[in-house]
């Protein structure tokens, strides 16, 4: 396994156990520290016979060890697995490493080669630090909210637990980051890391890149409204449910508009191009409705599919664990969730050398393990770098990836220090970098591949695939997110690159995994998100709706591209470090569709179990507020908020209403609480009603628009985003400064986006070694390209 060697004790609770979750899928040794009692989020819901759903998820591959910090003799102990750790991840405020008398902070101060993170709804200090975060805080105050639902009306939460699951999986990259880092210098690090953070620069980052298709769209940063088009990516009806179209490229017009019987009125090829289409999107939605009113979801996915029209089944949340493809591909697989108590669960996010890298063992029975690591301690590391250099200096990265999920994971590294060599074809830029007429680069672009060098080749012709061959021959990893099939394909399947390069680490995403019945299906976000059925999920449980459009919300998010660049970028990582320690790659590879079913593995089981779960009664609330369509979320968890909740709005027929008296009563009447709320928000703005329901203990903020989250108190506190400058781009982009402040590791580096093969020469000489004159032949035979 990848992280063999790692020692990771595990502190933390709730929704940080899915943080250490990950870490000891790839390998690490977790132990978790329970006191006497258990962990209390062995208790948490939504239940399956007693046991919780999501402790039992995420705290599998671990082990448990109970110390009471009352006794002498555990406290010894706490501190002598503390001294041998590599990693301590702990959570909540003040955390569990308070009980022993100390904190995170501490423990990195006293063992300078630890790395020790606290994960905390806001951080550690800042005019928020004191606030609790539920999904529905976070999606408020990061912007998500604010285009999530209809252009008028109610915003729609997207749904529980994508938030939560997105800032975890931060977490594990930046914690990891600092233990590579400690692997160069031999100096370990403090993690302040703030869910809230996360969130904001992960999950639908109101500054990051939109998408292919938002790629040329600029909108003022000031703007407050809301997205107009709810439909960039159409579902339709059909006979027994709805499907989803995703059609892109001319080629793939060409083939929706042979299915429809070639009409004439739509022969002309400009309606190839997107902004086209959409002019007259209700004629051609017409069209299309009148073909599939009378076929089945199937039938029209196999019928798209057949003539290269992009299109999936809006699938249904309760089948999804059950779905042939991820049956086939062993992204599921029955287990234990306790003795004698078994469901179907996902296995984890990554395919490592071909074998699953996943659940291995149900989460531990409390104390089940002697307080003992089972590998030995850390090799001494090679001390390569200085205490204070970027941890990635010296790592050469050659980047085949795109759009957003290929190219935000090479920017990770890029951003701490790494060589990113970007190949493009001259035939096949990425599609990022559509941009404005007159405008040479769209932010996306310039967010996205930020501290990369552009390198041109033609990757098609002999000659070009003997400079690649070289190129790999001097890098660390190759990371790419093509459809599976391709890189072989082209001559360079991972047993090519290893005979190449034995060292070399490949990473690849894709939208369905390497194997499986849909593994060489056409793949969007879009298409993914339908078909792991998230998209019905993301819908208003009391919409009234309209009556000619279907209830779906999910078609302004970008999820889940960020994250998984994320979850690629840590297996990545996480092969580089198994790779100083045997000095041998690894081929990781990372499924889209697993990865949205992983971020959402809690619903999924426990909708699966059905009538046998006792669900988690706690309700999310979208209420008015004073303004103009300005608006608030406040999640009642227990009786206690609810009381709470009466009496911060003096109110106290309010607590005294049997509708809302209980957990289950509240869940049952959710639209009337929201009602009754609703009249004491409307009077206040968002704010305002955030600020008091906090300082009552209740979760609760406003809905944040861009220009909100630009000037948030507790972001700029905690310099989350710096001023990027690019000088094909008139305004200075906010861009984020690293995945969490650390004390050993400087900010991002902001070095500019690249023009196509802007560096292609450099790169010929300084890293391929070629003569001038051989790089201006290959410039002139076409297998390279330079920016004029």
């Amino acid at each position: 396994m990848l992280l063999d060697a790692v020692r990771v004790l595990d502190l933390a609770g709730a929704d940080a156990d899915a943080v250490t979750r990950l870490l000891a899928d790839l390998g690490a040794d977790v132990l978790k520290v329970e006191p006497p009692s258990g962990s209390p989020a062995r208790t948490a819901a939504p239940l399956l016979d007693g046991v919780s759903i999501p402790f039992a998820l995420h705290n599998a591959n671990k082990r448990s060890v109970v110390l009471d910090p009352a006794q002498d003799r555990d406290r010894r102990r706490f501190a002598e697995l503390v001294a041998t750790a590599d990693i301590v991840v702990d959570s909540g405020r003040p955390g569990r490493a308070a009980d022993f008398g100390t904190s995170c902070a501490e423990l990195a101060d006293r063992f300078a080669h630890l790395v020790t993170m606290s994960v905390t709804d806001f951080g550690q200090s800042g005019p928020r630090s004191s606030w609790q975060a539920t999904d529905a805080v976070l999606y408020a105050l990061s912007g998500a909210l604010s285009r999530s639902g209809p252009t008028t009306g109610t915003p729609v939460l997207p749904p529980a637990g994508i938030a939560s699951a997105t800032a975890a999986v931060q977490a594990a990259w930046a914690v990891l980051v600092a233990y590579y880092n400690r692997l160069r210098c031999g100096t370990g690090d403090y993690i302040d890391f703030s869910r809230y953070d996360a969130v904001v620069t992960v999950l639908d980052p109101v500054f990051g890149a939109h998408g292919q298709a938002a790629a040329a769209q600029r909108t003022s940063r000031r703007w407050r409204g809301r997205p107009r088009n709810q439909d960039a990516y159409p579902i339709l009806p059909c006979r027994d449910g709805y499907v989803r179209l995703c059609v892109m490229s001319p080629r793939q017009w060409r083939g929706l508009w042979s299915w429809l019987g070639e009409p004439a009125e739509f022969a002309d090829p400009k309606f190839g191009v997107i902004g086209e289409r959409f002019a007259v999107w209700p004629q051609i939605s017409a069209l299309i409705r009148q073909l599939f009113a009378d076929q089945d979801m199937l039938d029209l996915v196999a019928a798209g599919q057949s003539r290269g029209v992009p299109i999936a089944a809006v699938g249904d949340p309760a089948q999804v664990l059950e779905q042939e493809h991820f049956v086939a591909a062993q992204a599921v697989t029955r287990a234990e969730l306790a003795p004698g108590l078994s469901a179907a669960i996902p296995t984890g996010y990554y395919v490592v050398d071909d074998q699953r890298a996943g659940f291995r063992s149900p989460a531990p029975a409390c104390g089940d393990a002697d307080a003992e690591w089972l590998t030995g301690p850390s090799t001494g590391p090679a001390s390569d770098t200085a205490v204070g250099a970027r941890p990635f200096e010296g790592v050469r990265i050659v980047d085949l990836g795109v759009i957003v999920a290929g190219g935000e994971a090479s920017r990770l590294f890029g951003d701490m220090g790494a060589e990113i060599i970007k190949v493009e074809s001259p035939a096949y830029p990425d599609g990022l970098r559509q941009a404005r007429p007159g405008e040479a680069m769209s932010e996306s672009f310039a967010w996205t591949h930020r501290n990369n060098s552009g390198f041109g080749l033609d990757l098609r012709s002999p000659a070009g695939k003997e400079i690649f061959a070289r190129l790999v021959g001097t890098g660390d990893a190759v990371l790419a997110n093509f459809k599976p099939g391709t890189l072989a394909a082209l001559g360079f399947s991972y047993e090519v690159l290893r005979e190449l390069n034995p060292r070399i680490v490949l990473a690849e995403s894709s939208a369905f995994g390497e194997t499986g019945p849909w593994s060489d299906r056409m793949g969007y976000g879009p298409l993914v998100r339908a078909t792991t059925g998230i998209t019905a999920l993301w819908t208003a449980t009391d919409d009234e709706g309209d009556a000619q459009r279907h209830p779906f919300y999910d078609a302004t998010t970008v999820f889940p591209d960020h994250v998984v660049a994320r979850v690629a970028a840590i297996g990545a990582l996480a092969a580089l470090i198994g790779a100083r320690r045997t000095a041998t790659g690894s081929h990781v590879h990372v499924s889209q569709a697993e990865t949205a079913v992983n971020q959402l593995d809690t619903s999924y089981v426990a909708r699966a179990a059905g009538q046998a779960v006792q669900p988690d009664t706690a309700v999310d609330l979208v209420c008015p507020c004073a303004g103009d369509d300005e608006w608030c979320v406040i999640s009642i968890r227990t009786d206690a908020d609810m009381r709470a909740v009466a009496t911060a709005f003096d109110d106290p027929a309010l607590a005294a209403d049997d509708r809302f008296g209980t957990g289950a009563a509240r869940a049952a009447h959710h639209a009337e609480l929201a009602a009754v709320l609703g009249r004491h928000t409307a009077a206040q703005p968002p704010a305002a009603v955030g600020e008091l329901l906090q300082a009552a203990g209740v979760p609760a903020a406003p809905m944040n628009r861009p220009p909100d989250v630009a000037d948030d108190p507790q972001l700029a506190h905690r310099s989350v985003f710096a001023p990027m400058t690019h000088p094909l781009i008139e305004q200075a982009l906010p861009a984020e400064t690293g995945p969490a402040p650390y004390r050993n590791i400087p900010p991002a580096l902001q070095r500019p986006a690249p023009l196509p093969g802007q560096d292609t020469r450099e790169i010929c000489r300084a890293v391929l070694v070629l003569e001038d004159d051989e790089t201006d032949k290959l410039i002139a035979d076409g297998v390279l390209f330079a920016a004029d």
